[in-house]
């Protein structure tokens, strides 16, 4: 009986999230180990299902580094990377289209509509959902000057055509877009993931950026888990060398992302089961909410 009053005392703490979200946008970010482990695959597909059965709109951006990995090693192509960016020729463009489009998105899909979603795969070719450009990487030289390199196929995010996304929402459908955008001259430019997320969440003018990761959120110097920030907090914990190596882009989305019209972003670990939920139907959470 005692188990019994505690799942009814979630759900009471759940309500008034319920209430609140119902009819909202929520941009969610899935990689890391969460798209690696066949039980935390379940539990995503899940969460996610789940928050579109109480009305919340749910949209998926995914990434898919390990898998590109993987079969650019099965092919015998080197990937050689500037600042943590893949330099990106033709041939990997390719190789990398073929596995974020084609092999990640599908299995996404595939988990959704397993699960009792009704999810569609998209990348941003389709309805030139991701116009894109050319992004040169910059590089700092050992005399301190700073040089604007070409790492190949690797692009920014111009603009996103969010009618196609619009229309799904509509439809009862769950998009689930791939980070691949279309440049000018209908060139494939390979997108990092966050950064799609959160030009996404910006054009829906989302309710919510979530960011999945393989960390528990942000902390401080001292390694302490930090339960909310705002953006002037990120540039602080940059400054103080709290937020380093690949953290700094991610925590810089949320904070672009906010200042374009998100209302919150949210830097969650992936490694636990139920993660979204957990996030964002307790008074506690258990990531990192990020706030203007």
């Amino acid at each position: 009986m005692k188990q019994l009053i505690e799942k009814a005392n979630t759900l009471m703490e759940a309500l008034p999230y319920i209430r609140r979200f119902s009819g909202k946008t929520f941009v969610i970010k899935y990689g890391g180990h969460a798209m690696a482990d066949e039980k935390l695959k379940e539990s995503f597909a899940l969460d996610i299902v789940l928050l579109k059965s109480l009305g919340i709109n749910t949209v998926i951006v995914h990434g898919g580094g390990p898998q590109i990995n993987d079969t650019l090693k099965r092919y015998g192509i080197v990937s050689e990377f500037v600042r943590g960016m893949r330099v990106t020729d033709a041939e990997t463009m390719q190789v990398v289209e073929m596995v974020l489009a084609g092999q990640v998105n599908k299995e996404v899909v595939g988990y959704l509509n397993q699960h009792g979603g009704r999810a569609v795969g998209l990348s941003g070719r389709d309805g030139t959902l991701l116009l894109s450009k050319k992004l040169l990487q910059e590089v700092k030289g050992q005399d301190g000057t700073v040089e604007m390199v070409d790492i190949g196929f690797v692009g920014d995010v111009v603009k996103v055509n969010t009618d196609l996304i619009t229309a799904l929402e509509n439809g009862k459908y769950i998009p689930v877009i791939a980070p691949v955008g279309v440049g000018p001259e209908g060139e494939s430019y390979n997108i990092n993931a966050d950064l799609v997320a959160g030009r996404v969440a910006a054009a829906l003018n989302a309710e919510k950026l979530i960011l999945l990761t393989d960390i528990n959120g942000v902390k401080d110097t001292s390694g302490t888990l930090l339960a909310s920030l705002s953006v002037a907090d990120l540039h602080r914990l940059i400054e103080e060398g709290a937020i380093t190596g690949g953290m700094i882009p991610k925590v810089i989305c949320c904070a672009d992302a906010l200042k374009e019209g998100v209302k919150k972003a949210h830097i969650i670990d992936g490694r636990m089961e139920h993660a979204v939920l957990l996030e964002i139907f307790t008074d506690v959470g258990i990531g990192t909410e990020i706030t203007k």
